[in-house]
């Protein structure tokens, strides 16, 4: 399962509705615990990183800028972090995956997608097409988080993983 803290599933919803009617894309920091062997682990998400996307056809498809990602990743790295998750929206939907998703699935961790013409937000292990359960909520109690509802992290006096950079680094 992959838990998402209430500020920065906001700020994910808050990202994907700024920049339809693209498609946005993201990466997550955080923590890994695994589990029994043959079971998935949980990833712990506790930074959100926007990224620009720089596809040829960015509301059908969308490529996250290679620079910004390994900024993120370098980012990650200084916090004692790892990426836990890619994000990315469909903003007409559907809340799956679409061929062009799993087909570029480069990395073992959970591409997360939130449908803006539903409102849903799932998560896949790609291109395997594993789905994933998400789960929000802050310390203390969780609930599944495929809701856009809720004020984003800077509202709510969270930060993102691109405010906690330095100057140099901010995507």
């Amino acid at each position: 399962m992959l838990l998402l803290p209430d500020s920065l599933r906001a700020e994910l919803w808050a990202h994907a509705r700024r920049d339809a009617p693209r498609e946005c894309v993201g990466a997550l920091g955080g923590l890994t615990v695994p589990v029994q062997a043959g079971a998935l682990p949980t990833w712990q998400v506790r930074t959100l990183y926007p990224l620009p996307n720089t596809a040829r056809d960015p509301q059908r498809e969308y490529l996250a800028d290679p620079l910004h990602l390994l900024r993120a990743l370098k980012a990650m790295r200084a916090e004692g972090l790892e990426l836990v998750g890619l994000y990315h929206s469909h903003p007409r939907g559907p809340d799956q995956p679409s061929p062009t998703d799993t087909r570029l699935a480069t990395y073992d961790v959970p591409y997360l997608i939130a449908d803006l013409n539903g409102g849903t937000l799932r998560a896949y292990l790609l291109p395997a097409g594993r789905e994933v359960r998400v789960l929000a909520g802050e310390a203390g109690g969780t609930r599944p988080a495929g809701s856009c509802t809720g004020e984003s992290a800077t509202e709510a006096g969270g930060a993102t993983g691109a405010d906690a950079l330095a100057p140099e680094h901010r995507m």
